[in-house]
């Protein structure tokens, strides 16, 4: 009976894949854990390797179609029996047939979390008289090499079967490595910042007290003329020879477009070249590398080679972990979603006035300072109930309208931003909210949240006019469809007209506060109804504060 291939489920969230490639047609002979088709996803490129030995009978899914996870894509029949009935179509309609868990014995890097089941079926130990030997895992079918980037453990530390003990780097992932048994580090073999192949040991777990990785010793003389000079792995590099380091999908993209993946700039791990660089690169402008010449004239003189550009002084400091992220996840948000902005100003007098009257009292009595965010944050939800399409957000080719109204709240970190979200806004009251805002702000400071206190937001209100700024024009928190930016608030003399039409000049407490919107599905009709609204309920004030 033929084996169905399916489409891999490689993270929790991940619900679809695209395949980039077909690595075999019809009519070829596979084995197992061969590399088959490769496929991209939110998260991660991969190689998906083959479940089975056999020939390949049929490819369902053609390359550059996003499908379901669990969708049948190609059928394997064992034991080579279908070559000479192999069709040689490479496409069909998807199927909406769905493989039982059994149906495949899938590779690990394609459960649940990719890096921890990578690591599972990667083999990661040997026994031996003297303890067990830690190896560097295979995180994928084409990955040949991982570099330590941070020793977890330290040697005499002790450790328990899967716990995390080092951290690697690879072309394609990122991980954390657990111990494969438990017992004390006596032995850690490669230092951190090493690249070393795949099944080489890196540590010994057991047997007699061992030694850390020695300090990177002298340059060894050069070998001798009738060997070839090995390459240095010793260091991430962003490129080997002319073949930087890059996935399936980038490589597809730069065959695609005629670019010479050396001239784009790598910003993933150890230099790598991710989807977002090449993308960026195309929409930059980019030209392709010129095609060499057929023949070069041997009378023509060569031009001399440009002097290296010099850096410029300074002092150059990686990113971090989070300025990272936070890069990637803001270029990700302007290229998804069409951006457009539009600035209200709200007269603030009514509720500088209550504020002033009611602080001292207020915090005496509930225990929690009165700012102004529980009033704007209260403004919003009152107008996202009327305009849930400013809560919405694009799921595939549908409109999510979320039940809920989940506010996220961005609070700005002394080594980054971070945006912890208030669950069922719609159910609190205004005592609740400002609560709430004080909590998740302070425990974000103190690095206390929970995971899940991170996400499920469905709108994002940030507040850069603490540092005096009239306006911004804030990037919307994916998938959200809408982020409120809010501005300075400050005194300005304004025109004030009487139920008689006469107008006075005035002083005022005037606040600016910017919508950020998708306008893929929030026109710009309903941005400004939900402003209009939002600011409506800001200069007319009339709710008991608690």
């Amino acid at each position: 009976m033929p084996t169905e291939v399916v489409m891999p489920q490689m993270g929790e969230s991940i619900t679809e894949g695209t395949i980039t490639k077909w690595l075999k047609k019809p009519g070829d002979t596979v084995q197992r854990d061969e590399p088959l088709f490769e496929i991209s996803t939110d998260k991660v490129d991969a190689e998906i390797p083959s479940p089975s030995a056999g020939t390949l009978k049929e490819i369902k899914i053609a390359e550059g179609t996003t499908v379901q996870i669990n969708t049948v894509v190609a059928t394997i029949e064992e034991g080579g029996s279908g070559a000479a009935a192999a069709k040689a179509e490479t496409a069909a309609t998807p199927s909406t047939d769905t493989a039982t868990p059994s149906a495949v014995d899938a590779p690990a890097a394609t459960q649940g979390n990719p890096a921890a089941a990578d690591v599972a079926a990667a083999g990661t130990k040997i026994e031996s008289g003297v303890g067990t030997e830690v190896l560097m895992p295979q995180m994928g079918e084409s990955i040949t090499e991982g570099t330590i980037t941070k020793w977890l453990k330290k040697v005499g530390d002790s450790v328990q079967r899967d716990e995390p003990i080092f951290e690697i780097s690879t072309d394609k992932v990122d991980a954390e490595i657990p111990s494969p048994v438990a017992g004390t580090l006596t032995e850690i073999k490669v230092g951190e910042g090493k690249t070393v192949t795949i099944n080489t040991v890196v540590a010994v777990i057991g047997g007699a007290a061992g030694k850390a990785a020695p300090a990177p010793a002298a340059a060894a003389p050069a070998p001798a003329a009738s060997a070839p000079a090995p390459v240095a792995t010793s260091a991430p590099v962003a490129a080997v020879g002319d073949h930087p380091r890059s996935s399936p999908l980038v490589r597809k993209i730069a065959r695609e477009n005629d670019v010479d993946l050396t001239q784009v700039a790598g910003t993933g791990s150890a230099g790598r070249i991710t989807k977002s660089d090449i993308l960026g690169h195309l929409e930059g402008g980019a030209k392709p590398a010129a095609p060499a010449p057929a023949a070069v004239a041997p009378a023509a003189a060569k031009p001399a080679a440009p002097a290296p550009a010099q850096p410029l002084p300074g002092e150059l400091v990686p990113m971090t972990k989070m300025r990272s992220i936070i890069a990637q996840r803001m270029v990700e948000s302007k290229r998804t979603s069409p951006h457009v902005h539009t600035v209200f100003k709200v007269d603030m007098t009514r509720i500088v006035k209550l504020r002033e009257k009611e602080k001292s009292k207020y915090e005496q009595r509930n225990g929690v300072k009165l700012t102004y965010m529980p009033f704007i944050t209260r403004a919003a939800i009152v107008a996202l109930r009327k305009h849930p399409i400013v809560n919405a957000s694009i799921d595939g080719e549908a409109i999510r309208y979320n039940k809920n109204i989940n506010i996220g709240i961005a609070v700005a970190l002394d080594w980054g931003l971070i945006v912890p979200v208030l669950k069922q806004t719609e159910e609190k009251n205004f005592l609740g909210i400002a609560r709430g805002i004080v909590d998740v702000a302070d425990r974000a400071r103190g690095k206390k949240l929970a995971p899940d206190e991170i996400s499920g937001g469905t709108f994002t209100l940030t507040n850069s006019g603490i540092f005096g700024e009239q306006f911004g024009t804030p990037i919307i928190n994916q998938p959200q469809s809408a982020i409120l930016g809010i501005g300075g608030l400050n005194k300005e003399a304004e025109v004030l007209t009487d139920k008689d039409g006469n107008d006075s000049i005035a002083i005022r407490s005037i606040q600016r506060f910017t919508l950020g919107f998708d306008h893929r599905i929030v026109d710009g009709a309903d941005a400004g109804k939900f402003m209009s609204d939002f600011k409506a309920y800001l200069e007319n004030w009339n709710e008991d504060i608690g």
